[in-house]
């Protein structure tokens, strides 16, 4: 069996990636690199997340929902990232079926919750599109996110925007 096939059959199905969060110094920018090397659509347009504090440009490439990042204030998130590591990846957002269970595994392997900066908030809780939690731990130098999406009943009770 070559390392591809076990890898296959070792695989977690238990999550998938939800999206990639990428930090830029200049959204336009890096959004008409992804445009012109990757065939990105040229209707995509940057948005600011206002309880973020962050310029993003949103697309999809095979599935995976690309989200290219910019602090809209000097010492944000994302401009802090790329003063201290550069442009590039900077964390990558886990779907999971059960946010709890995920998070007591995580934590169980000694992870530690990280404050979403967004809500002020540690641990699960609402975001628009579902329960999110950062853990402050790093897997290769990549801040990670699960998020548990809503079902269509929590959607209705979860009417968050501004994210």
């Amino acid at each position: 069996m070559d390392y591809r096939e076990l890898a296959k059959i070792e695989e977690n199905k238990s999550m998938t990636i939800k999206h990639m969060a990428y930090a830029v110094k200049n959204v336009e920018n890096a959004l008409k690199e992804y445009q012109g090397l990757l065939n990105v659509s040229n209707k995509i347009k940057p948005v600011i997340w206002e309880k973020a504090k962050t310029k993003v440009a949103v697309f999809f490439i095979g599935g995976v929902e690309f989200q290219l990042c910019e602090s809209i204030e000097h010492q944000g998130k994302f401009n802090r990232w790329v003063d201290q590591y550069g442009e590039g990846l900077q964390h990558i957002c886990y779907e999971v079926e059960d946010i709890e269970a995920t998070l007591k595994h995580s934590k169980n392997n000694g992870a530690q919750l990280r404050k979403c900066e967004a809500c002020n908030v540690y641990g699960s809780h609402p975001h628009p599109e579902g329960f999110v939690a950062f853990i402050d731990d790093e897997a290769s130098g990549i801040e990670i996110e699960f998020m548990q999406v809503y079902t269509k009943e929590e959607l209705k009770n979860y009417q968050i925007e501004g994210v």
